[in-house]
């Protein structure tokens, strides 16, 4: 089987146990704990450059945008920057390090900081070429920067970056999760044409399916008709239908219409139900690979996160009940914290911080910088 960079963490990100002892790339004297540094034990002075090892900085970069969050461990403030798109597949190398580095500057500039003093740095990005992203940066900036697939840092924000599975399911679908001896795997993620089970677009296109089975007298009759004239201003189905090829539809119109199909199972309309119940089976298949390939066994986090489980109960009762059948103990919940959140808690665990910011205090401190 070939290997699948997406599927290994960089060994500096490895749980301690499984870090070799030359693997580490963040100097010592800038890790949280050495001394000196911020953690400690040492009194520190107010100035900005007195604790190196107290800042790390973490970026997600996306399709649409980048949000970039640099991180005082010692002072617990969190200061944002922003970028443009960073999907390399969508803009380019260069132009996604270009909004790369752009948010994470304007970051830096708001803390009143350099690069060189932060303890670590975790750029996660969209797109199917990290290697490209990492060569460019190393191109247009010094240091130690560490690249990582977006779907390693939605793990990271789903589990807190502990052993478990984070379930990504948006306009795209993704499983991805690390085992307790560092083991990872991904399911899914194979884009709309060949995959993306379970996620908002895979929603949103059956839903039309259906409701074009509707119209044939074909398939059950449903609410999802007369919703889908509606969302998207077609006078018949038949219209609609021809507006999907000559317009036509994009993925994020398409998955928009996932919403009406979730108003619709809260109504009980069945169809749109079985819809959804269609769509937990096929994500907890990926789930049930992921932790058989992963050595995941007892208690363990399986993390929610994205847009498509804002349906609710309708969705997730039916995907946890079958994730229960192949891991019983394992806790499934979805996730408040918004996805920068797991490259910064990446960052702590380059510099061997991670235990220094409990994942709930995060996520109340980029809550509130996202609010002001």
């Amino acid at each position: 089987m070939n290997r699948d960079p997406l599927v290994t963490l960089p060994s500096v990100l490895a749980f301690p146990n499984q870090r070799s002892k030359d693997a580490d790339t963040i100097p010592a004297d800038r890790r949280l704990g050495d001394s000196g540094a911020a953690g400690s034990g040492a009194s520190q002075p107010d100035d900005a450059a007195s604790g190196p090892g107290r800042y790390v900085l973490g970026v997600d970069g996306g399709a649409t945008k980048t949000l970039a969050a640099v991180l005082d461990l010692e002072r617990r403030t969190l200061h944002l920057g922003h970028g443009g798109p960073s999907n390399q597949d969508a803009v380019g190398p260069r132009r996604a390090v270009n909004a790369l580095l752009e948010a994470a500057d304007q970051a830096l500039s708001r803390v009143g900081i350099a690069q060189q003093d932060l303890a670590a740095a975790v750029l996660a990005v969209a797109g199917t070429d990290t290697d490209a992203i990492d060569r460019h940066l190393r191109e247009m900036r010094d240091g130690d920067w560490i690249v990582v697939n977006d779907v390693i840092s939605a793990w990271a924000t789903a589990t807190g970056a502990r052993p478990g599975v984070g379930v990504i399911s948006g306009t795209g679908s993704n499983v991805f999760g690390v085992g307790p001896d560092g083991r990872c795997w991904r399911a899914g993620g194979w884009g709309h044409l060949l995959g993306d089970e379970g996620s908002g677009y895979w929603l949103g296109a059956r839903s039309l399916k259906a409701a074009l089975h509707d119209r044939d007298a074909s398939g059950p009759a449903t609410g999802l008709s007369d919703a889908a004239l509606r969302f998207f201003g077609a006078p018949t189905v038949e219209a609609l239908a021809a507006s999907v090829y000559t317009t036509p539809l994009t993925k994020d119109e398409v998955a928009a219409f996932a919403v009406e199909t979730a108003c619709l199972a809260e109504q009980g309309d069945a169809v749109a139900r079985d819809l959804y119940a269609l769509a937990a089976g096929e994500l907890s298949a990926q789930v049930a690979a992921v932790i058989a390939q992963t050595g995941l066994t007892g208690a363990f986090p399986v993390g929610l996160i994205g847009g498509a489980f804002k349906a609710g109960s309708v969705f997730v009762a039916p995907l946890r009940e079958r994730i229960h059948a192949c891991a019983p103990q394992a806790e499934v919940r979805t996730v408040d914290m918004t996805p920068v959140g797991g490259s910064v808690l990446l960052a702590a665990r380059a510099c061997g911080c991670e235990s220094e910011i409990p994942v709930a205090e995060l996520t109340d401190l980029i809550d509130a910088a996202i609010a002001a």
